[in-house]
């Protein structure tokens, strides 16, 4: 059994997306602060990190785009924990539409990972722009589908030019998270791995950064 990382790591003044400030990560309490309460060679380090909750690999919930949906300490641990995966394959595709999904009975109760190999753009000014994305009809038959979660290696799962976000507020709509910026894809099978994708359980956030892990 192996594991495969699918989260980007994150690190000092990072760019996730365009227009969000990128993280502080600070000191909060020195080693050497620390060694005035503790026994001769003790020590320890307390760090603070000031972010926005869309930071790299990270997750959305209902309530990201719906007052009365579910926020990350109501999130249902079976759509996160040890989810069968469905790798679709879209790599330089830029609008992945429902045809790319093929039989969506195969997909029922799955956590289906778009690779689109839009990672490969991470951390340059290219990932900013011209990213792909998926179409309302996609959307649409993962909401028939059932799906567990729909991931993307890409800068957003919907096209960033329409305003009615038809991915976003579709999926979510129908309880389904969305987690995007995931990276790695092509090492996994397209059937077999499974995902585990767990934010903390923060109440009154609808997003946050995850550490996604593929079971082989």
């Amino acid at each position: 059994m192996g594991f495969v990382e699918l989260s980007h790591p994150i690190t000092d003044g990072m760019v996730t997306y365009p227009g969000l400030p990128g993280p502080v990560i600070r000191e909060h309490t020195s080693r050497a602060a620390s060694t005035a309460n503790l026994a001769e060679g003790v020590s320890f380090a307390i760090h603070a990190i000031d972010l926005v909750a869309n930071t790299g690999t990270y997750l959305d919930t209902p309530y990201h785009y719906h007052a009365d949906g579910a926020d990350l300490a109501a999130l249902a641990p079976e759509r996160l924990v040890d989810v069968p995966i469905t790798v679709i394959r879209a790599v330089d595709v830029p609008s992945v539409g429902a045809a790319l999904l093929g039989d969506p009975g195969r997909l029922w109760g799955q956590a289906v990972l778009i690779e689109t190999g839009w990672s490969r753009h991470w951390g340059t000014p290219a990932y900013l722009t011209g990213s792909p994305y998926l179409t309302g009809e996609a959307a649409r038959v993962l909401i028939d589908a059932n799906v567990a979660l729909v991931g993307v290696d890409a800068l957003n799962v919907d096209d960033v030019t329409d305003r009615a976000r038809p991915v976003h507020n579709g999926l979510l709509g129908a309880g389904i998270p969305i987690v995007e910026h995931l990276t790695n894809l092509a090492a996994l099978p397209d059937h077999g791995a499974r995902l585990t994708a767990v934010p903390p359980p923060v109440h009154g956030m609808g997003t946050f950064p995850i550490r996604a892990l593929a079971r082989l």
